[in-house]
C-alpha cells in the first residue's frame, strides 16, 4: 500500500498573512490558522483551539495574500512538510501545512457574509470611492433581489 499524505483544515487565521520572495523571485505566502475541537468537559462543552502554521506558494499566495487577514474564515487542502535543524547543539523540527489549494469561506471577521451571487469580488476587497458595486449604472442586475422577473403567480401548488 502507498503512503499517504493528505490534510485537510477549515479554520480562521490568527494573524495576517506575510508575502516574501525567495533569491530566484518566487513567492510564498506564510499564516497560521486556529482550528477549534470541541470536547466535553464534566458537564459543559469546551473549545480547544490548535494551531497550524500554512505556507502558500506561488501565484495563489500572491493573489490571496490581501485577503489573507486576521479572523478571515479559510479552507486549506494541502500536505504536512517537516523542516529540521539543529540550535545550539539541539535537533529541532517544526511541521507546516504546504497548502495546494485554498479557499476564501463566509465573509469578513465582523461582516455579514460573502458575495449573494456569483461574480462578485471576495468578500473584504476594496471598491474603489464612488465606484457603482455591480460594474457600472448603480443599480444591480435584473432580478438580483427577488423583484418582478415576468413570471405568473398562478402556480398550482
Amino acid at each position: 500500500m502507498a503512503d499517504l499524505n493528505h490534510a485537510v483544515l477549515v479554520g480562521r487565521l490568527t494573524r495576517d498573512a506575510e508575502l516574501k520572495y525567495t533569491a530566484n523571485g518566487q513567492a510564498v505566502c506564510k499564516f497560521s490558522i486556529a482550528v477549534n475541537r470541541r470536547r466535553k468537559s464534566g458537564d459543559q462543552w469546551v473549545d480547544e483551539p490548535n494551531f497550524f502554521d500554512i505556507v502558500l506558494w506561488g501565484r495563489q499566495g500572491e493573489s490571496l495574500n490581501q485577503y489573507l487577514v486576521k479572523g478571515k474564515l479559510v479552507g486549506v487542502d494541502g500536505e504536512l512538510r517537516q523542516d529540521r535543524w539543529e540550535q545550539d547543539g539541539q535537533n529541532r523540527s517544526r511541521v507546516e501545512i504546504v497548502a495546494n489549494n485554498l479557499q476564501l469561506l463566509g465573509g469578513s471577521p465582523g461582516g455579514g457574509g460573502g458575495a449573494a451571487y456569483g461574480g462578485g469580488a471576495p468578500s473584504g476587497a476594496r471598491q474603489d470611492a464612488g465606484a457603482a458595486p455591480y460594474g457600472g449604472g448603480g443599480s444591480p442586475p435584473a432580478g438580483a433581489y427577488g423583484g418582478d422577473d415576468g413570471f405568473t403567480d398562478d402556480i398550482p401548488f
